[in-house]
């Protein structure tokens, strides 16, 4: 086949959308139906753990003394960095089940990202500034998405299938597990609204 023919077909080919793959789009409120910024959605299964793979470029900052962001998401076996971009130093921490280090005190970027090997929830803080929390949500799935200021999350080319759509926040009681329902995904978008109880401000 002529080689112009063949960029051609696969220009063609890149342009079409996966088959079978939808959008998934989740409205968090709390249990008073007020919209809640900065939950995490995510899609479990045994197909969506097969497709997780590690991100590249993933870090929680500290700028003006707080973490940015508070809430990131990353597959299992992702390397997260803790650039300090404060003028002042800062003692990274967490002491969670499935991922527990220190960054003692540093400015700039410190030596070596810090590598999130287990699926769970990881709270950061600060030795120095008590008022800084954080936190990093380690999952086995490529499909999740943190809500926006108005607790809207999207989940893109999400595969036709059977999923458990979990449901988290940070206002939720330490150690409180992710509200789940069971979702099924075919070849048309889906968008619902989910209340998550228990949430505090």
């Amino acid at each position: 086949m002529h080689l112009t023919l063949r960029l051609l077909l696969l220009n063609w080919a890149l342009t079409i959308p996966l088959a079978h793959a939808a959008t998934v789009s989740v409205q968090m409120q709390d249990g008073a139906g007020k919209q809640l910024s900065e939950g995490v959605v995510f899609l479990e299964s045994s197909q969506a753990r097969q497709l997780a793979k590690p991100i590249a470029g993933a870090e929680v900052a500290q700028i003006s003394k707080q973490f940015a962001p508070r809430v990131l998401v990353v597959p299992v076996g992702t390397a997260v960095g803790f650039p300090n971009r404060d003028t002042v130093r800062h003692h990274v921490y967490s002491f969670s089940p499935n991922k527990t280090f220190e960054l003692k005190l540093y400015t700039g970027t410190s030596a070596s990202p810090v590598v999130f090997d287990k699926p769970g929830i990881a709270v950061l803080g600060c030795n120095i500034h008590d008022n800084m929390s954080a936190w990093v949500v380690v999952v086995e799935t490529p499909f999740f998405a943190v809500g926006d200021a108005k607790g809207a999350a999207s989940m893109r080319d999400v595969p036709a299938g059977n999923y458990r759509l979990r449901i988290w926040h940070p206002g939720l009681a330490v150690g409180a597990p992710a509200a789940e329902q069971a979702l099924t995904v075919g070849s048309a978008d889906v968008s619902l609204s989910y209340r998550l109880m228990g949430v505090t401000p």
